[in-house]
């Protein structure tokens, strides 16, 4: 089972009756989960306060534009985890062929009119009044609870021990799909992610090996063949040259990596002190209250306040592996697992390429970086495993 004990479920129906004073809702959420969370926000505010203050250009003048406009996506994400965990994980479960569908038509809309490029990467849909979203971070919590729905039916209702190869098959329908069609973005980060969520869910489903070596055969095999006919952008190509040669074009495509490396290593131990980075009050690295924000931490918290980041990061995926250790349903294990698989490798691939040890794809980093369809999905994530945890069976 991927490392995850699942034993069958039978529904608990009356399992929110039984919550008392003493075993209250309050008790049975995980605190350090949360906690963690909110700190790897917080922090986030003031890197992302840090790196915009003095860019006039971005802030209109306002020093504290982005600052207020994180602390406003934090404060909807927590709303949005608040219903999550009201709502629960399993009634969503009964909604999921709506949120899988709505989903879909958003991610098609960005390849209309509605879409708006950044980046290089087609991938927004502008909303008006300076907001715009991503619907690809909302497809990432739909996949995983789709993909859970169809793994998980037959083996939660007792007439499987493990899914078998016709259910497998039409889970990976679910994510294929939505991978397409962000493809033709292309916005080749997302990709990335869902497919590390896909290995991850089914890992944690109990599914034939057979089918994670053929994936991951297919996914390598897929990534050749893309690169020889040519279907990558001009972009893309070009940050996987500066990826394997940082050498190539310092003043150009590996521009970014450079100065994020030069940031992250004049840092030290200790820090420049916040506010004080000679590289973020330059402004030489770009986008570095979004993709590149880690290079706030390292240049101006140092090796401590940068290594904090990575504690708290380890805390959050700790406690995701724990609540999936601990639920007897397989619908909430594979649900965390996905989490678990979608918080782990995006970190590491924001986190390696200001490292300049993973190639540029213009991912967030979960909680820290700027970025309101980002954070209203990590917190909604935050919520399906605190409801996970929270709605476990009630022993009498």
């Amino acid at each position: 089972m991927g490392g995850f004990s699942v034993a069958r479920y039978a529904p608990d129906r009356g399992a929110w009756s039984k919550l008392t004073a003493r075993d209250s809702l309050v008790r049975r959420l995980d605190w350090p989960l949360l906690m963690a969370s909110l700190a790897l926000s917080f922090i986030g505010s003031l890197l992302v306060y840090s790196a915009t203050r003095g860019r006039d250009s971005l802030t209109h003048g306002d020093p504290y534009y982005f600052l207020l406009r994180h602390a406003m996506n934090t404060g909807i994400g927590l709303a949005l985890m608040i219903g999550t965990i009201w709502l629960g994980h399993r009634t969503l479960r009964g909604a999921v062929p709506v949120l899988y569908g709505i989903s879909v038509v958003l991610v098609l809309a960005v390849l209309s009119p509605l879409g708006q490029t950044v980046n290089g990467a087609h991938a927004w849909i502008v909303i008006g009044g300076g907001f715009s979203l991503q619907p690809s971070e909302f497809t990432k919590i739909t996949i995983i609870l789709g993909m859970a729905m169809i793994l998980a039916s037959r083996v939660d209702a007792g007439d499987q021990d493990h899914p078998d190869h016709r259910t497998v098959a039409k889970s990976l329908g679910v994510a294929a799909i939505p991978i397409l069609i962000i493809m033709l973005m292309p916005d080749l980060g997302s990709v990335m992610v869902i497919a590390m969520i896909v290995l991850g869910v089914l890992l944690a489903s109990g599914a034939s090996n057979r089918w994670v070596l053929g994936l991951l055969g297919t996914g390598v095999v897929g990534a050749v063949g893309v690169w020889k006919a040519g279907l990558l952008d001009e972009y893309q190509i070009a940050r996987f040259a500066a990826f394997a040669n940082p050498a190539l074009d310092p003043a150009g495509v590996g521009y970014n990596t450079n100065q994020a490396r030069i940031a992250i290593g004049s840092g030290g131990l200790h820090g420049t002190g916040l506010f004080h980075g000679s590289q973020t009050t330059g402004q030489f690295v770009p986008e570095q209250q979004t993709d590149f924000v880690f290079t706030v931490a390292g240049e101006e918290l140092g090796f401590l306040g940068a290594g904090l980041i990575l504690v708290l990061l380890g805390v959050v995926l700790w406690r995701a592996c724990r609540i999936a250790r601990e639920t007897t349903e397989l619908y909430g294990t594979v649900v965390a697992a996905g989490i678990i698989a979608w918080f782990a490798f995006q970190a590491f691939e924001n986190i390696g390429m200001t490292l300049g040890i993973m190639p540029v794809a213009g991912l967030p980093l979960p909680f820290v970086s700027y970025g309101g369809s980002s954070m209203f999905a990590v917190w909604v994530a935050i919520g399906l495993l605190q409801s996970i945890r929270v709605q476990r069976p009630i022993t009498a």
